[in-house]
């Protein structure tokens, strides 16, 4: 992967949704038609849709005449349900009038955030500009490696001098390592130095070709002994073959940047 993953935070999730569905919804709702009505209220032709679709996940044009029978009968009951004296009553419940709230909280934002996206896409100079930075600070090798991953730096040492007197790597790290390479022989397959957490790929770009690391090597997931297996030259990918993963990024990023704008205007109003 040749993008840096941005935040996972609300707002990344929420400039992941789905534009069109709001966009069909939003536009459905002018000019809505009466399906049926059930105790006094209307059930209108955009909550059919937007019902059977997220019910089908289908489009209403692709349901059979028995779905939308279907979909019609159940979306019947529910309107019984919700219009008996008793719902009255229940929609008093504070924990009731807190889910109602959250949902309508997040359909609207979920709007806000379709309604930046549709008007905030990424341009080609933005995709071809952030391709080309992605680009610039690719490594110029890849790397192929095995490790060892032991909890301690003694443990790690050991393995090191089992190595020295001639033992298997592949060997080792079948019988050793607490990593979920080990029974592969600690094989790690191709890699680009940024996949890796920075102690890790400092101690791969400076191994040789078939040397493996004569200090044990600490990160977050404890100590490991390494063996560079080989190198090649790292093929970037074509713009492309990630155009849409580029465009994504970079029109979360905006969206992220939205909210972090929203964010410092509500703390200096606070």
């Amino acid at each position: 992967m040749y993008l840096k993953n941005s935040s996972k935070s609300f707002g990344t999730h929420m400039a992941a949704a789905t534009v069109g569905g709001l966009a069909i919804l939003l536009a459905t709702i002018a000019s809505a038609e009466t399906l049926a009505t059930v105790n006094g209220a209307d059930i209108d032709d955009s909550v059919f849709k937007v019902y059977l679709e997220s019910r089908l996940q289908k489009s209403v044009a692709e349901a059979t005449t028995e779905e939308r029978d279907l979909v019609l009968s159940e979306l019947t009951d529910i309107y019984l349900l919700t219009t008996q004296a008793r719902a009255k009553e229940l929609e008093k419940d504070v924990l009731l009038q807190a889910q109602v709230e959250l949902q309508y909280r997040g359909i609207v934002a979920q709007a806000v955030a379709a309604d930046f996206l549709q008007s905030n896409q990424a341009t080609d100079e933005d995709i071809f500009a952030m391709y080309t930075t992605q680009i610039e600070t690719m490594s110029e090798l890849q790397f192929r490696a095995r490790h060892i991953l032991v909890e301690s730096q003694g443990e790690a040492a050991n393995l090191i001098e089992q190595l020295d007197d001639g033992a298997d790597f592949e060997e080792l790290a079948k019988a050793s390592s607490t990593g979920p390479s080990g029974p592969a022989g600690g094989d790690l397959g191709w890699f680009s130095p940024n996949q890796m957490v920075a102690p890790f790929s400092d101690a791969v770009a400076g191994l040789e070709d078939g040397a493996y690391s004569k200090a044990p090597v600490q990160t977050k997931f404890g100590w490991h002994v390494i063996k560079r297996e080989e190198s090649r030259e790292n093929e970037p990918p074509t713009l492309e073959s990630i155009r849409d993963a580029v465009k994504q990024s970079i029109e979360q990023n905006k969206f992220q940047e939205y909210l972090e704008q929203l964010r410092a205007i509500e703390a200096s109003a606070g």
